[in-house]
């Protein structure tokens, strides 16, 4: 069931503070609260990345010994480990750069997460594999870092979609207000003035077919308003003097002068605005959970490759053959199905809820829902179905 009425007002509040918009086109695709790990990347960023990264990592795969052993054929000729190697610092530099970056993030703020995690299992199986190539006794793990990277670079396009595909909503709503209004001076004259400008009290005058400046009161003239992108209520809504009209709807066939009662970031639109603002800034509780999961993951994988090293050095082995179990212990603690699972889940339930109508402002209320059982409407509005 979706119900549209501008008059409810949703009680959840989200943690995570955000830039309130100057305007209205002051969302960025790039950078957005809530997923700073991502700083300065965008959809388009990761979608290269990964493609790009795929692209080195069949080469990888196919030269590497592990691999060739388990697919049971055996290519090999001269120069193929330095081509390997060289195909590999490419990888590691350029599809391993968001990780990275994120990752000196969260140990800047002295909470290792996901990001961390990913770090050190890249940079480990890269350090090794690298000492290997040039004399270490052991197996290189070159494809164990090619499908690492590739995996995560996967799941953290999925996930930067499903914002850009959030983003794209806001700006929709925000192309919904005009840049200008027809400011009536005490004179009579109309002057055009930038809306950002309106203040309380101003008196507009909206002719007809034009979008509705601000928030505000009809004092003149009658109209039908089409506010069905607002509050979804499909027919036109008669406004004469006495009626309240909101910011981005759409005059009809008649002219209205509408004395401002609320104009930029305290219009209902602006709002609306911010809700998905912080809709997009929250985490649910499976998000917070893997990232924690992913910090203590952090801990233990050192702390159990640490005692693997210790253990076998104990136990007679050569150092070479201690560090390579122990880098092997490091490199599997890193679970790739967590960075893939949850990206996915948060871009199938925001897709399948945006499809439906249902914007989510809380994404913790929104894993909540399912334990509704009734749905108390407690204002007249219109119900679809």
């Amino acid at each position: 069931m979706e119900h549209h009425d501008h008059h409810h007002k949703a009680t959840h509040k989200t943690a995570h503070g955000h830039k309130h918009m100057e305007g209205h086109h002051a969302h960025s695709h790039g950078d957005h609260a809530g997923h700073d790990q991502h700083a300065g990347h965008s959809a388009e960023g990761f979608r290269r990345k990964f493609w790009l990264s795929l692209a080195l990592t069949v080469p990888i795969l196919l030269l590497s010994d592990m691999i060739q052993h388990f697919l049971g054929f055996h290519l090999d000729f001269p120069g193929r480990k330095w081509i390997l190697f060289g195909l590999s610092t490419i990888l590691f530099v350029y599809g391993n750069q968001p990780f990275m970056s994120g990752a000196a993030a969260e140990l800047r703020r002295r909470n290792p997460g996901m990001m961390t995690l990913i770090a050190m299992a890249t940079s480990v199986a890269f350090l090794y594999s690298v000492a290997v190539t040039f004399g270490l006794p052991g197996m290189d793990f070159y494809w164990e870092l090619a499908t690492l990277i590739v995996i995560m670079l996967l799941g953290h396009w999925i996930e930067m979609k499903t914002v850009s595909g959030a983003s794209r909503a806001l700006e929709m709503l925000a192309s919904l207000m005009p840049s200008e209004a027809h400011v009536l001076q005490a004179d009579g004259s109309v002057h055009d003035h930038p809306v950002q400008h309106l203040k309380p009290g101003d008196l507009v005058l909206v002719k007809a077919n034009e979008k509705i400046p601000a928030d505000g009161k009809v004092t003149g003239g009658e109209s039908e308003v089409n506010e069905a992108m607002l509050t979804g209520e499909s027919k036109p809504v008669v406004k004469a003097a006495g009626d309240r009209v909101i910011a981005g709807a759409l005059n009809g066939g008649g002219a209205l002068k509408i004395e401002v009662s609320g104009a930029g970031q305290d219009s209902y639109l602006q709002k609306v605005l911010r809700l998905v603002q912080d809709a997009q800034a929250s985490k649910s509780k499976t998000q917070s959970l893997a990232d924690r999961a992913a910090r203590w993951l952090t801990f233990l994988a050192l702390g159990a490759g640490m005692i693997t090293l210790a253990y076998w050095l104990w136990s007679g082995q050569t150092f070479a053959f201690a560090l390579e179990r122990m880098v092997t212990v490091m490199i599997i603690a890193c679970p790739h199905a967590l960075g893939l699972a949850i990206p996915l889940v948060v871009a199938i339930s925001t897709t399948l809820s945006a499809q439906h109508g249902l914007l989510i402002r809380n994404r913790t209320a929104f894993e909540n829902a399912r334990k509704i059982t009734a749905i108390v409407f407690d204002k007249t509005g219109t119900l679809t179905e």
